[in-house]
């Protein structure tokens, strides 16, 4: 019998052994710090938040974690982030993690209720150009996968941003293309609030992508990968 149940605080022993799972698989350049995580679940357990939440869920067989999903519902956007789904090599077949990220986005769409009275807009992340299931949110789930350079930034000292692919997928009505206004904020409110960076455009990345937005009105989608290129990857 597998449970997947959300994590509410750093006290409960599944939540070590989630990120555990997480740093395993994705590489440290891409892993948020534990601390981190450990800060966001203080400030929510104070009652500290307004129009911002993080969620984390894990999926457990005999109490042993073998999935995880987390991510960050932003209100001033109306967007759910992604940030990490990972499930252990032995439990891929088990559709844990199509599981795990319906998880979040039931709890984004609460979220989206409870702060804004609303529906929720979108579901917002970031993967890799060669991940199998950025072609899968494309084709199944009517996501765009944004054409311009998208990095993720720095979340160690040691390390640089990572580029990677940003991708919208809409709840509701398709969208063909973002105003490019919309992916601007949407950059900088992922970067300030979902990556707590203090002072986004003070780093070369962040300024590298808004010059990339500069005097263009819409986003459109970017070109797909063959699909004979496959490497491993997580979903996201």
């Amino acid at each position: 019998m597998i449970r997947v149940r959300e994590i509410r605080t750093a006290k409960d022993p599944a939540f070590a052994k989630a990120h555990a799972l997480l740093r395993r698989i994705f590489p440290r350049s891409e892993m948020m710090p534990r601390r981190a995580w450990v800060q966001v679940l203080r400030e929510r357990e104070q009652g500290l938040w307004t129009d911002l939440n993080w969620h984390l869920f894990v999926a457990q067989r005999d109490g042993v974690v073998i999935g995880a999903a987390s991510g960050s519902y932003l209100g001033n956007v109306n967007v759910g982030v992604i940030g990490y789904v990972a499930v252990d090599a032995e439990a891929r077949a088990a559709g844990l993690g199509p599981r795990l990220r319906r998880a979040l986005v039931r709890a984004f769409t609460r979220d989206a209720r409870d702060v804004n009275g609303t529906s929720l807009r979108a579901m917002v992340g970031e993967v890799h150009a060669d991940n199998p299931w950025l072609r899968v949110l494309v084709s199944r789930h009517h996501a765009l996968a944004l054409d311009f350079p998208y990095y993720q930034p720095a979340l160690h000292r040691t390390e640089k941003g990572v580029p990677l692919v940003m991708y919208y997928e809409p709840i509701g009505a398709r969208r063909r293309w973002l105003a490019a206004g919309e992916v601007r904020r949407l950059l900088y409110t992922m970067w300030r609030r979902a990556y707590r960076v203090p002072s986004p455009l003070k780093d070369p990345n962040f300024r590298r992508m808004l010059r990339a937005l500069d005097g263009r009105r819409r986003i459109g989608p970017r070109a797909m990968l063959p699909r004979t290129h496959r490497t491993r990857h997580s979903i996201s």
